[in-house]
């Protein structure tokens, strides 16, 4: 049940229950009744094929968020409505409301039924394929009658896509390429998705009866970047009533099995959940077995077997020289109600979910060398954020009330610069302006602080909006913006967006020249990957390292889930060679300034503490440390 990539093979759900009725994925008719999940799978259905027909974008996802809202629905929502009530929920207006009692009363609903009359629900599944957008679905289709992705797949490697009128030779050879990395990518969640569906599901298991807590685990629980699967453990006396509760939820798709202690399905455009209960007191050994990754748990185990004692998920059970359990008088079985006290019987100190990798944290438990790992309360500010003024949503001052809000001391505002054109980057004369704009707004800032006129969440002591830029750094190497206009901003980030597939010298070199710049306090998203869609680029890391390093440029994990750039891996590379890393969000609007909790979390994972980071310091400090770039160089 367990959502680690190399859990055991023994982890695995019982098979005991006889599979659901809706499991073969039909739609309902009327000789059964019409549940949750058949009502939000037929809605989700009509949104995908809304997408494949060019409706509005509205249109497609009103679809979507009825059947989400449907799925979650704490009654039985078709029969609710075929008894003439119908019960509001959210996202489903009138429209919809009728034809979830036309399905409910007759099994049949005449728009979907037209719908799938008109389009292939397998044209949906060429929408995965990166860089393929309806427009060309329905072309292909029209054309040359492919409906499926096989059928796809063998036209574009025959070079007969190119046939059709409004599809190049490269666009064909896109479409290939989209394909392999559709089929080589692994279906996996990223973090804020996983997270998403997992609060769901809490919310919808908390009030069963007997239910005292629950906790997620796996490899959410460590935070890993992107997540297989989901892992739930209940504390309960009620084991039988969460079970019961759990195969019945209408996100579930299909029931893969059920027992007396755990059960595991499916969700509906979701991944596999496995469920666990917990005996009441006896959580610790639970947590940590269905927390750490297989090699953390195997680590465990020796040091217990070498003391005599076999780990479980059950907890520790005595056993002889053999490795078999004591029996009669002999036997003995210890529990914990907590973790801390489960690994102190090893000897351990309380060991961070992020850090059960194997990747040192149980030698430097016993030597007393675990890192106290930064929190997102330790951050004072973001260094890394945009506005409307390039190609952000919000107005400079909608962003900076928000990041005021959050309680920080400070904001930067980091819009791009000229030469990135696709973000309306700034010329030195918008540049400018935007100056004038920010310090007003500081001016006002300072005027409510002194007359205690202070909005909701606000620091006591003050906020102020720093004036910085994404730089570019261009294809040839040289910075968007002459030292001139640098030398005026309170803080820069650079990056490299263009020009990506350049050789690693190139690539690096470029990189360095902005390390080494006086001007350049952070280095942006360092590898420029976007998870499971683009690659890292290909840098000489150790020189980046090093000069990083040197040079005291701070080098940014960056919250976006999309992005979580530095990966921890590279980041607890980069801290343990001494270079200052920042943690942002890179907001394009103000809800994403909370993207900064997923890279706390990588940061953690990193084993990075609050002294390592940047941007855990005060206004004033951060400024000294700008101010002395130059004689770093």
């Amino acid at each position: 049940m367990d959502s680690r990539d190399d859990a055991p093979p023994d982890d695995a759900p019982p098979d005991d229950a006889p599979p659901r009725d809706d499991e073969d994925g039909d739609e309902p008719d009327a000789q059964r009744a019409v549940t949750n999940g058949d009502l939000a799978r037929i809605f989700h259905e009509i949104g995908d094929i809304l997408e494949v027909k060019g409706e509005l974008v509205f249109k497609t996802v009103a679809y979507h968020r009825a059947a989400d809202a449907i799925a979650r629905a704490p009654f039985d929502v078709a029969a609710t409505y075929a008894a003439g009530e119908r019960r509001p929920i959210p996202g489903v207006g009138a429209a919809i409301a009728d034809k979830i009692t036309e399905l409910a009363t007759t099994g049949h609903m005449a728009y979907y039924d037209t719908l799938r009359a008109e389009i292939p629900p397998t044209l949906v599944d060429l929408l995965r394929i990166p860089g393929v957008g309806p427009k060309t679905v329905r072309l292909v289709w029209e054309t040359l009658g492919i409906a499926d992705l096989p059928g796809l797949k063998a036209a574009a490697e025959g070079g007969r896509l190119r046939t059709i009128k409004g599809i190049s030779a490269s666009t064909e050879e896109r479409i290939v390429e989209g394909i392999e990395k559709l089929e080589s990518r692994p279906q996996r969640l990223l973090i804020h998705r996983a997270q998403a569906l997992s609060d769901d599901l809490v919310s919808q298991l908390a009030g069963v009866a007997g239910v005292r807590r629950i906790v997620q685990a796996g490899s959410l629980r460590r935070r890993r970047e992107t997540i297989g699967d989901l892992d739930l453990l209940v504390e309960t006396d009620e084991p039988r009533a969460v079970i019961e509760r759990f195969t019945h939820l209408g996100m579930a798709d299909t029931v893969l099995g059920a027992g007396t202690a755990k059960a595991a399905i499916t969700l509906q455009r979701g991944p596999q959940v496995d469920l666990m209960v917990m005996p009441p007191g006896e959580a610790g050994t639970y947590l940590i077995h269905f927390t750490g990754s297989a090699d953390h748990n195997i680590r465990l185990r020796g040091i217990a077997r070498d003391r005599g004692w076999s780990l479980s998920e059950k907890g520790f059970l005595r056993i002889d020289e053999e490795g078999r359990p004591l029996e009669g008088d002999a036997a003995e079985l210890r529990t914990f109600e907590d973790e801390a006290g489960a690994y102190g019987f090893l000897g351990l100190p309380y060991i961070e979910p992020e850090l059960r990798e194997d990747r040192g944290e149980v030698e430097a438990g016993y030597e007393g060398r675990l890192p106290a790992l930064i929190t997102r309360a330790d951050l004072r500010g973001d260094l890394h954020s945009h506005s409307d003024w390039s190609d952000g949503v919000h107005s400079i001052e909608v962003m900076a009330e928000a990041a005021r809000r959050l309680g920080y001391e400070y904001q930067v505002l980091t819009d791009h610069t000229q030469s990135l054109a696709i973000a309306r980057g700034l010329t030195p004369d918008r540049v400018e302006q935007e100056r004038e704009i920010i310090a007003a707004l500081n001016e006002r800032f300072a005027a409510e602080e002194a007359r205690g006129e202070l909005p909701a969440g606000a620091n006591a002591g003050g906020f102020r909006l720093l004036h910085g830029c994404e730089l570019e750094v261009r294809a040839d190497g040289v910075l968007d913006y002459e030292d001139e206009l640098l030398a005026r901003f309170d803080l820069v980030v650079a990056s490299v967006h263009v020009a990506r597939r350049q050789p690693r010298a190139d690539l690096t070199r470029r990189t360095l020249n902005a390390i080494r710049s006086p001007h350049v306090d952070v280095i942006a998203h360092p590898s420029g990957r976007m998870i499971q869609t683009r690659d890292d680029l290909d840098l000489d890391w150790d020189a980046v390292f090093e000069a990083a390093a040197a040079t005291g440029t701070a080098l940014e994990i960056n919250g976006s889930p999309h992005r979580l750039d530095l990966a921890a891996e590279r980041a607890r590379r980069a801290h343990e060679m001494g270079c200052v890393l920042s943690i942002d969000s890179d907001a394009h609007r103000t809800e994403e300034l909370g993207y900064v909790r997923w890279g706390v979390d990588q940061a953690r994972r990193a084993w990075v503490e609050p002294r390592n980071v940047l941007n855990t310091r005060p206004l004033d400090e951060l400024l000294d440390w700008v101010a002395g770039k130059p004689s770093r160089v």
